[in-house]
């Protein structure tokens, strides 16, 4: 079954309750489609009228910010030890290669690896975790944990929402080209941190490659 007609099923306190947890379990370490559940939930919002979006947004910031600090204290008490073991048990998403270019992504940028992580999916895994190993001061840590979890969740809930709402009535009253154009403009502004979030990711391994060569 679709994820967004599984939604449809369950009463909207367990969608905004599902929402926040996927979200949290998602950013304290453990590979889950927080993103998918997200989007799937704010567009089913603007379709019915009982899911409120502010509360949905609400709940996903809660459960990106919450679940990034209990992935930085676990990764501030485990440290590497707790890296490797996660590389034995799950070498598809903790392998080497993967913790190695997150590293270099912190090393790199600092406290902006954890507010564009949110925006890349294997840095959303890693930045409380990784933040708590390397032992980034915990306020830093929390401001950009902070306004990432708030500008991702509640501005993927704000633009998929209205996106949803805007291309129904669109379609409603002119034609599908009205649809493409409503949603192009509703994901222009997360496709920009999207692109700077790679850029970001893209200039760490341009630099691994000098090294490397050199």
């Amino acid at each position: 079954m679709h994820v967004q007609e599984w939604l449809e099923t369950i009463p909207a306190v367990s969608i905004y309750a599902l929402v926040g947890l996927v979200i949290g379990l998602e950013s304290l370490g453990i590979p889950l489609p927080g993103e998918i559940i997200l989007v799937s939930a704010a567009l089913l919002a603007s379709q019915h009228g009982e899911i409120d979006p502010f509360v949905l947004g609400a709940c996903a910031s809660a459960g990106a910010i919450i679940g990034d600090s209990i992935g930085y204290a676990i990764g501030r008490k485990g440290g590497r030890p707790l890296l490797a073991w996660l590389g034995a048990k799950f070498p598809r998403h903790f392998g080497e290669g993967h913790i190695a270019t997150a590293e270099r992504s912190f090393e790199k940028w600092g406290v902006w690896a954890v507010f564009f992580g949110r925006f890349v999916a294997l840095l959303r895994i890693f930045a409380g975790p990784l933040a708590g190993v390397l032992h980034m001061p915990y306020w830093k840590f929390l401001i950009a944990n902070v306004l990432g979890g708030i500008v991702w969740a509640g501005g993927t809930t704000a633009v998929i929402y209205y996106v949803g709402v805007v291309a129904e009535s669109w379609l409603k009253r002119f034609s599908w080209v009205g649809l493409v154009l409503a949603v192009l403009v509703g994901l222009t502004s997360m496709l920009v941190l999207k692109r700077k979030a790679k850029k970001m990711q893209g200039a760490v391994r341009e630099v691994e490659t000098v090294g490397a060569s050199e």
